[in-house]
């Protein structure tokens, strides 16, 4: 094996680790919608941090420093939009990408949403086979990656 092999191996490796131990903050105050997109990111190796409504999930925000925000809009009391509003105005939070993850889906809900500050947008029901794919390519690694 001579070095660029190497060093691409070592790469792709860091990669892996890198997604294999993301941390994602799941902002959802349905008990069974947590429970389930809970499970999918956890068995695929990855750290979900619960939180059951929008100033939570803005607290524990700043306090786990996640790599993803999973943001369900219909939350009681602050929505899903003004917590994305508040996450994209928080300097230290701005960079974090959020996805929305909701079941409005009427025309021009993504455009709102994306307005809002959210990267993506999955609409539910999810789909418990591609959901999982859909996240990760909200999923930044710091390791470009490299061909051989």
């Amino acid at each position: 094996m001579d070095e660029r092999q190497r060093v691409y191996l070592y790469l792709s490796a860091r990669k892996i680790e890198r997604i294999m131990k993301a941390r994602i903050l799941l902002i959802e105050d349905n008990e069974q919608n947590r429970y389930l997109l809970t499970f999918l990111l956890e068995q695929s190796g990855y750290e979900v941090v619960p939180a059951m409504t929008g100033p939570l999930g803005l607290e524990l925000a700043a306090k786990v420093s996640p790599d993803l925000i999973l943001l369900d809009i219909q939350l009681p009391g602050m929505d899903g939009y003004a917590v994305a509003r508040a996450l994209k105005s928080d300097s230290r939070l701005k960079s974090i990408p959020i996805v929305a993850v909701t079941s409005y889906a009427m025309v021009g809900d993504r455009e709102k949403a994306l307005a809002a500050g959210a990267e993506g947008y999955i609409e539910k029901p999810i789909n418990p086979e591609t959901f999982v794919a859909e996240v990760e390519r909200f999923i930044s690694s710091p390791v470009e990656e490299e061909t051989p």
